[in-house]
């Protein structure tokens, strides 16, 4: 027989029922809200729902800045003649002529888009001794090819298969399974130009014959590659989910997406009224996004007790991850802002292999970093990389290779010029003039204009991940 008794009454103090009663008016940052005993007035419903769609297109921007990102990147390369049967490339270098996040002036880039969808099955021929990875269209890690990759630098075949493929897999290739139709390939070959020719994209049905490879030099043509800071940001994410699976992606992000029109197969069309939420929202959340990156309050961002270089990998995860498995917002909503392509060799690469970086916008004063002004770094003698270092600049506010008459704004040790000091120390200068007998080891900046610096390690070294070695802070002259 079940035991059945009263519960006792211990009762209900006034604090108790006040902390779960809504009061008749709350002052909020949104502006006050008015209730009777608990139930919305009119104007509060409307403020409710205006405060809620606008919080919800902040967290889609911050959340979905990868997508927005890889929408803009394939978009560009389009409007230069880059296609699934192209790869575009930078001969020799990269110029900062193209809006590029945080590309580089070193190494010899190639570029391009799978498309599964109309070519299906595709083979990728990595260049030898190349450091390339592939990101799907949400960035999410696909796969890393050349040094990084199962190639181990010597080159090799891949075999991309669409979402969904179950059909037959031939033997010779590293087979590849992106969850999205479109997949952005990034080919960086360390033995330059030459190097970077030997690439070749074809679809899996041409194999036998493959199609002589077609190559777009975009070095020094002026184009877009990034993502809108507006209302066409959501535009540009809509193109994502009408194209790509609708489960290739999460759950959480489709679900905010939902909530502002964004739905695969419905089309993206707000009324007057949420077409100026979102465009706030996309206005706001770029705001916020760069007080994370330049003025973070996660301690994990610092490498070093107090200095000013920072790490785009605060967890040390290339998924932005925790410990303990809880996913980093701050972090990636950071990264994917200023720079594109993730891989774990950017992060727990093998001693002398990957790359490493930091970046700063700030003096040792904890000033932002002014075009009008001189500036100096020491990079003390040993720098640790082994297969190059590079200092490069960029413009805080397109993200890119900051544009003057260098066609190339860095210090780095391909440049034959560079010197370093009778101690071995290498002094990295800054500012509007070259110091005399010092052109080789400066970057011109732009009165008027803030700058941002990125130190990049190709092949870091052991005293970089032990921090025996260090760089200094940029100092003021």
């Amino acid at each position: 027989m079940p035991q059945v008794s009263d519960a006792p009454s211990p009762g209900t103090p006034p604090e108790v029922l006040a902390s779960i009663s809504c009061p008749d008016r709350q002052e909020t940052v949104f502006g006050a809200i008015d209730f009777f005993d608990g139930l919305p007035l009119p104007d509060t419903v409307t403020r409710s729902y205006d405060t809620l769609d606008l919080l919800r297109g902040i967290e889609a921007f911050l959340n979905c800045v990868p997508g927005a990102s890889m929408a803009a990147m394939r978009r560009g390369l389009r409007s230069v003649g880059v296609d699934s049967h192209t790869i575009g490339y930078t001969a020799p270098r990269c110029t900062s002529a193209p809006v590029l996040l945080t590309g580089n002036t070193e190494t010899t880039y190639g570029m391009t888009f799978l498309a599964l969808d109309q070519d299906g099955p595709t083979v990728i021929e990595a260049p030898a001794n190349s450091l390339c990875v592939v990101n799907d269209m949400w960035q999410r890690y696909v796969t890393d090819m050349g040094i990084a990759g199962p190639d181990r630098g010597k080159g090799g075949k891949y075999l991309f298969l669409p979402p969904g493929h179950d059909g037959d897999v031939p033997d010779g290739y590293h087979v590849v399974r992106p969850a999205t139709y479109g997949s952005w390939v990034l080919l960086r070959a360390l033995g330059g130009e030459e190097s970077l020719l030997t690439a070749r994209i074809y679809p899996l049905s041409a194999a036998a014959d493959p199609p002589e490879q077609r190559f777009v030099n975009w070095a020094e043509s002026d184009f877009n590659t990034v993502h809108a800071n507006d209302l066409s940001f959501f535009e540009e994410i809509d193109g994502i989910v009408q194209t790509e699976p609708p489960d290739s992606l999460d759950p959480e992000r489709a679900g905010q997406l939902a909530a502002i029109g964004i739905v695969r197969g419905r089309p993206f069309q707000p009324d007057e009224r949420m077409r100026s939420i979102l465009d706030t929202a996309a206005r706001t959340a770029s705001g916020i996004v760069r007080s994370l990156a330049f003025k973070p309050r996660d301690p994990g961002f610092f490498y070093y007790p107090g200095s000013s270089w920072k790490t785009p990998f605060p967890s040390r995860s290339y998924e932005f991850l925790s410990p303990e498995g809880a996913r980093l917002l701050d972090s990636r909503a950071v990264f994917y802002y200023f720079a594109a392509a993730a891989s774990p060799a950017m992060v727990t690469a093998a001693v002398g292999a990957g790359s490493q970086y930091a970046y700063t916008a700030e003096d040792s004063t904890g000033e932002w970093l002014d075009g009008a002004r001189e500036y100096t770094l020491t990079l003390p003698k040993g720098i640790p990389a082994k297969n190059f270092w590079a200092v490069n600049v960029y413009d805080p506010q397109t993200r890119s290779l900051l544009r003057t008459d260098q066609p190339y704004p860095s210090v780095n040790s391909l440049n034959e010029g560079v010197r370093a000091e009778a101690n071995g120390d290498t002094i990295v200068h800054f500012g509007p003039t070259p110091p005399q007998g010092r052109e080789a080891n400066w970057v011109r900046t732009v009165p008027g204009k803030g700058w941002f610096v990125l130190l990049r390690l190709y092949g870091p070294l052991e005293s970089w991940y032990d921090q025996s070695w260090r760089p200094g802070e940029i100092e003021p002259v």
